[in-house]
C-alpha cells in the first residue's frame, strides 16, 4: 500500500454475480486489476475443482465449498483439526498474537487473521443479532438524499460480505456497494456472493477496494451515501475511530457500525469462574491500545465531537442449541483468548472448557454475547436536511 492515507482502489464497478451453484467464468478477473493468488483458488472452487483452497484451517475440499450467506451448512475439510479454534474465533498465528481484521500495513508471510469458515459460522447469529430498529432512521436519511439517483455504500473491513447481504435487501432503491478489505481472498467472497437486487428489486451492484480501512479520508468518502461496517470497531484505536468520524463528517455521510463488542457475557447455567474469564478477555481485546469492549462508547464520543446524531442499540448474539457449532467455536477461542492474557487461569480453565463443552453438547447450554449497534447521523453535506 503506497498511501497510508486512503485506500488503494482496484478495478471499477463490477455487476453482483450469481451464487456459487449458478456461477459461470468467475475468476480473478471479475475483480479488475487483481492478481492470480487466493482469489483463483476460490473461482476454481465455485466450478467443482476438486483442490483444496490452501492455507491452514480455511482448506477445503470442492465438495464442502460453501460462499457464505447463501443458506449452506459450514463443513471443515482436511486443513481443520477437531477442537482446534478457527482463525478469527480465538488467538491464532504467531504467540501472543491477537486476531483482528489486518486493518494495517504487516508481515507479507502474516496469514489472514479471519478464516471465511469462521464468517460463514457467525453469519446467521449476526444478521439476527443486528438492531433492526436503526433501518428506519437510516432509511428516511438515505430517502432524502438529493438526485435520487441511488445510493453508494462502503462496507469497510467487509470480510465475506455478510453486512451487504443482510442490508442491501432491507433498502430500496438501486445500490453501489464499495467493498473494502485488506484481504484479497475475502473480497472475493464478498464480490460472488453480494446480493443481486434491493427489497424493491433495483440493482446492485459492487467494486472492491484493497487497503487500509482504519485510514479512511473524507476524500475517499466522496460521493458515500452510507458508511457500514460489522465487528470492526472493538479493532480500532481510538485514534482511529476519531480519524473515520472525522471522515465521515467531512463527507456527510451516515454511519452504520454494527455488532460491537460491549464487554458482558451471560451464561447459563452460571460458573463461579465466568466473570474471570469475562475480565480477562476484555482485557485481551484491549491489548496494543485497540479499545475492545470500550469501543462503541468512544465511537458515540467521537461522532458527536463531529456534530453527528448518534443512536445506540443493542445486537446480543443469543446462542443455545441451534447454534452448538458457533458457540463451541466462540467459546474456544474466548477462554483461549482469556488464558492467553492470564496464564496462570490455565487449569481451572481447561476444566471449566471441558466442562462447558460438555453441558453444549448435552444442548443444556446458552450463551448470550452482548454486542451494540451505532447509527451516527452526520450532517449532510453543504448543510442540506
Amino acid at each position: 500500500m503506497t498511501n497510508p492515507a486512503t485506500t488503494t482502489q482496484q478495478g471499477g464497478a463490477i455487476p453482483a454475480q450469481p451464487g456459487p451453484r449458478e456461477a459461470t467464468g468467475v475468476t480473478d478477473s471479475a475483480i479488475p486489476g487483481t492478481k492470480p493468488g487466493p482469489g483463483q483458488a476460490v473461482a476454481a472452487r465455485l466450478h467443482g475443482d476438486p483442490a483444496a483452497v490452501g492455507g491452514g484451517s480455511g482448506a477445503r475440499s470442492a465438495e464442502n465449498a460453501a460462499i457464505p450467506g447463501l443458506g449452506s451448512s459450514v463443513a471443515f475439510g482436511p486443513g481443520h483439526v477437531p477442537g482446534a479454534v478457527i482463525p478469527g474465533a480465538g488467538p491464532s498465528g504467531k504467540p501472543g498474537s491477537r486476531p483482528t481484521v489486518k486493518l494495517r500495513e504487516a508481515d507479507p508471510d502474516d496469514p489472514p487473521r479471519y478464516a471465511p469458515e469462521w464468517l460463514e459460522l457467525r453469519e446467521p447469529a449476526d444478521a439476527a443479532a443486528r438492531a433492526n430498529d436503526l433501518l428506519d432512521p437510516l432509511r428516511i436519511r438515505l430517502a432524502n438524499l438529493p438526485g435520487k439517483s441511488g445510493v453508494v455504500i462502503h462496507d469497510l473491513g467487509c470480510g465475506t460480505g455478510s453486512m451487504g447481504r443482510w442490508l442491501a435487501p432491507c433498502l430500496d432503491g438501486a445500490q453501489h456497494w464499495i467493498l473494502h478489505d485488506r484481504d484479497p481472498y475475502l473480497l472475493h467472497f464478498a464480490a460472488v456472493s453480494s446480493p443481486r437486487s434491493a427489497a424493491d428489486g433495483s440493482r446492485v451492484t459492487v467494486e472492491t477496494r484493497r487497503g487500509d480501512v482504519a485510514r479512511l479520508t473524507s476524500d475517499a468518502l466522496q460521493g458515500a451515501s452510507l458508511v457500514t461496517a460489522s465487528a470492526l470497531l472493538d479493532v480500532l484505536t481510538r485514534e482511529e475511530i476519531d480519524t473515520l468520524a472525522a471522515a465521515c463528517a467531512g463527507a456527510g455521510c451516515p454511519a452504520l457500525l454494527t455488532l460491537s463488542v460491549a464487554g458482558r457475557v451471560e451464561l447459563t447455567p452460571s460458573h463461579p469462574l465466568d466473570a474471570e474469564l469475562v475480565q480477562a478477555f476484555n482485557d485481551h481485546q484491549r491489548r496494543d491500545g485497540l479499545l475492545g469492549p470500550d469501543a462503541v462508547t468512544a465511537a458515540a464520543e467521537a461522532f458527536s465531537e463531529h456534530g453527528a446524531t448518534v443512536r445506540l442499540h443493542p445486537s446480543p448474539w443469543r446462542l443455545g442449541p441451534e447454534q452448538a457449532a458457533l458457540t463451541e467455536q466462540w467459546l474456544r477461542g474466548w477462554v483461549g483468548a482469556a488464558v492467553e492474557e492470564r496464564p496462570e487461569l490455565r487449569a481451572e480453565a481447561d476444566v471449566y472448557l471441558t466442562n462447558r463443552l460438555a453441558a453444549l453438547a448435552a444442548g443444556e447450554l446458552r450463551v448470550t454475547v452482548h454486542h451494540v449497534d451505532l447509527l451516527a447521523l452526520s450532517r449532510p453535506a453543504g448543510g442540506a436536511s
